[in-house]
């Protein structure tokens, strides 16, 4: 890494203890983001936040930005088409869809060179909504110094309030006049939009590199990350960059169609109908199970089978149905009722009543097989949830199920957004791919009724099983904390956020 000093010609890679116990002040862009392009994250603002028809407009006026520069005028346009009319109380894009492309996008040397430092304060010329949440809860910022946007009646203007240096910023640049030796700087090529003075006072300043050199750096591994990225939201699922949103508004015409053609099959014909021409439309699905194991042996065990699967889209036991071609009941924690009427299997709503649900499940499991989803929320990430132990008190007949989706234009799930849409946007993608594979029934050693296991070391193992077979970390997380993180309230209403990241044992 060249990061070379203004005065000294040091390279800052090779001060790294010399800079534990230092205070950073740094670039956010010219710094930390491989790309030089903004519009990516200004296209993730405006079709989340404003949905299609913004995020067409603001596709279609970038050549004009490009003319002006993404400097001055084309960021205040992009912030104007992208932040105008928009609610600031229900905008939480910084925190929840942002961050994961953010990460994606962070050069392993840059961010070597800001974590070493044992302080750090983050300049930036995006909007100070779009980065403060990922730069304080993922990158440990002390302070950041951006612009607010001007709001009215609780609606953004987008515009930029003026130029404000605030309390932190003072203090920081104090201590530069006075010859603190503890604070230095890294400069981006863009920092005069905040403050000219900002970096003159500091003794030591390095210069970034350029843009051409900054798209040579290595993308940050995600076993790097800070803190691991568990949950995101947004439907979007690769990265609007001007190429690939020409060929996402391509596509999409035709999606539309595909999508609605996808979805009547899949509803209204018999499995054996459906499923060749599903897969001729482009749609995707892997099975495996064990060689040495029949799933179902004979017709008698076809009743009071329970399959346990972990969440990734509300189509899940839908497929698993599918793939074994029979009749199977689910029950779920949060369906719409569109969803509910439309779907080609037998639904239940479970109301979170432990004995009302194992009641309902009881009887269920008594019809027929049944196939439930403990985690009680879907997750993207190669992460497990904490699975409800409830469904180990049913049965001892148990096969767990390990399910994991693949896909490159849209995520068939969503936290914040109108959930009646999910299978409708993951059926939009070109080649959505379902990966199911079943594992060996359980043992009747590690059930409850044949083993004596409490129903929690059940759970557990199941979700260990299926964690190893999809290659998954476990965790001990809920649906409450994914809602904390995503849409501040714990799915039911508004709450302060305040969930934890660790292993369950």
């Amino acid at each position: 890494m060249n990061l070379t000093t203004k005065k000294k010609g040091v390279s800052l890679f090779h001060k790294t203890t010399e800079l534990a116990k230092k205070t950073l002040v740094f670039d956010f862009e010219g710094t930390l983001l491989r790309s030089n392009s903004l519009f990516p994250y200004f296209m993730l603002v405006a079709f989340e936040a404003g949905g299609l028809l913004r995020s067409l407009i603001l596709f279609l006026s970038y050549p004009l930005v490009w003319l002006v520069g993404e400097e001055q005028l084309g960021l205040e346009i992009m912030v104007f088409l992208c932040f105008f009319g928009i609610r600031k109380s229900t905008f939480r894009i910084g925190s929840a869809v942002l961050p994961k492309f953010f990460l994606e996008d962070i050069g392993w040397e840059g961010f070597e060179a800001v974590m070493c430092c044992e302080r750090k304060v983050a300049s930036s010329k995006l909007p100070r909504v779009m980065v403060e949440g990922f730069l304080k809860d993922y990158l440990g910022v002390d302070a950041v110094v951006a612009r607010d946007l001007k709001t009215f009646n609780g609606y953004f203007l987008g515009l930029f309030e003026e130029n404000k240096v605030n309390k932190t910023t003072l203090s920081y640049e104090g201590k530069a006049k006075d010859g603190n030796r503890n604070t230095i700087g890294i400069r981006g090529s863009h920092i005069e939009h905040i403050d000219k003075e900002l970096f003159s006072h500091f003794k030591d300043v390095y210069l970034m590199l350029s843009s051409e050199e900054r798209r040579n750096w290595h993308v940050l591994p995600r076993e790097k990350y800070p803190k691991p990225l568990i949950f995101h939201d947004g439907r979007l699922a690769f990265r609007p960059t001007l190429a690939s949103s020409l060929a996402f508004f391509m596509w999409l015409p035709f999606a539309l169609f595909l999508a609605i053609f996808r979805f009547i099959v899949g509803t209204s014909l018999p499995f054996n109908v459906s499923a060749p021409i599903l897969a001729f439309s482009g749609t995707k699905t892997t099975l495996s199970k064990p060689s040495n194991v029949s799933l179902i042996h004979n017709k008698e065990d076809q009743k009071g089978m329970l399959y346990v699967c972990n969440h990734r889209t509300l189509l899940d036991p839908l497929y698993i149905a599918y793939v074994l071609n029979k009749p199977l009941s689910a029950v779920t924690y949060s369906l719409s009722r569109f969803n509910e009427l439309v779907s080609p299997i037998k639904t239940i709503r479970l109301t979170r009543d432990r004995e009302k649900d194992r009641e309902a499940m009881g009887k269920l499991l008594k019809l027929g097989s049944l196939v439930v989803c403990p985690e009680g929320t879907t997750c993207r990430e190669p992460y497990l949830l904490r699975y409800s132990p409830l469904f180990a008190e049913l049965t001892d007949d148990i096969v767990p199920v390990a399910v994991d989706v693949k896909v490159n234009m849209f995520y068939g799930t969503t936290a914040t957004g109108y959930k009646c849409f999910d299978p409708f946007f993951h059926f939009l993608n070109p080649n959505p791919t379902y990966i199911i594979k079943f594992l060996e029934r359980l043992p009747q050693s590690e059930t409850c009724l044949g083993g004596g296991k409490s129903r929690i070391e059940v759970a557990n193992f199941v979700q260990n099983k299926i964690g190893n077979a999809l290659g998954f970390a476990c965790t001990s997380l809920t649906r409450k904390d994914k809602y904390l993180v995503l849409a501040d309230n714990e799915g039911f209403h508004d709450q302060k956020p305040g969930s934890s990241y660790h292993n369950c044992q």
